[in-house]
């Protein structure tokens, strides 16, 4: 494998599982030092051996991320590679619970059901997740911007979106704070620029995580068929964009998002 990475010091959020540790391993297998961040250091610190690093973090809080990029620029000795991956899709409280049961209504017969989470998601749902999702990759964006340009030489910033966020499909805190998260992503591209840093995004669709390893075969059946290529993505796939997108030979591409859904939405 070309070693695209070679001396980049790489942090990703959310990265002791699923797409978030496919990350984590393609960027060191392209030469990259990975420092994880997560909230369960101990599975982050599992994840990849030395000289990678695992660091326990609550991105939705701003001590927590400030004392993690903090430790991370003391142990790695800067941040070059920012991985945005943390992210939840639910939260209690966010209407989520009502809107199944009005589904389920629904596929009963019930013709006066309706699937509602906006009437029913609370103040405190709809804040945990976008704390999380959005309000976390700005927090760990700022951190890491204030690192590389105190560094000098730029610096490259991937965001983690969702297909969710082009198609509306999917609980409405999530798919507002991914849509936000493409919005920032541009608006970040532009301001830093003339410091030589580039922020890009990934909109990941359907991908076989440990989200989904319980849910029935049929409904994974019918998840994949909204796409052209009729299965879910494997987060391998989503690493190798990012890597792409991180790495040099994406040295003029910035501000730009990158679909990999299999075609379940173009944009």
């Amino acid at each position: 494998m070309e070693m695209r990475l070679d001396g980049k010091r790489a942090v990703v959020t959310g990265g002791a599982q699923g797409i978030g540790a496919a990350i984590a391993r393609r960027l060191a297998a392209e030469g990259a030092t990975v420092a994880i961040l997560d909230l369960a250091g101990d599975k982050a610190e599992a994840v990849l051996g030395a000289p990678h690093i695992g660091v326990a973090c609550d991105v939705s809080c701003s001590e927590s991320v400030d004392a993690a990029f903090a430790e991370v620029a003391r142990r790695l000795g800067g941040v070059d590679v920012l991985v945005n991956n943390a992210g939840i899709g639910s939260a209690p409280d966010d209407g989520m619970s009502e809107y199944y049961a009005g589904q389920a209504a629904q596929a009963a017969g019930d013709k006066s059901a309706h699937a509602d989470q906006t009437i029913h998601c609370t103040d405190q749902g709809w804040s945990r997740v976008l704390a999380v999702t959005l309000d976390g990759t700005f927090r760990c964006s700022r951190a890491a911007v204030r690192i590389m340009a105190a560094q000098g030489g730029g610096g490259s910033i991937v965001n983690i979106g969702s297909t969710a966020a082009l198609a509306g499909n999917g609980p409405v805190p999530y798919v507002t704070a991914k849509a936000a998260v493409l919005g920032l992503t541009r608006a970040m591209a532009r301001e830093l620029a003339p410091r030589g840093i580039r922020v890009n995004a990934v909109n990941p669709g359907a991908t076989e995580t440990p989200i989904y390893a319980p849910l029935p075969q049929e409904v994974k059946d019918a998840v994949a068929a909204d796409s052209l290529l009729k299965r879910l993505a494997s987060p391998d796939e989503v690493a190798g964009a990012v890597a792409f997108l991180a790495g040099t030979d994406a040295s003029f591409a910035t501000g730009s998002t990158v679909n990999v859904n299999g075609g379940a939405w173009f944009s």
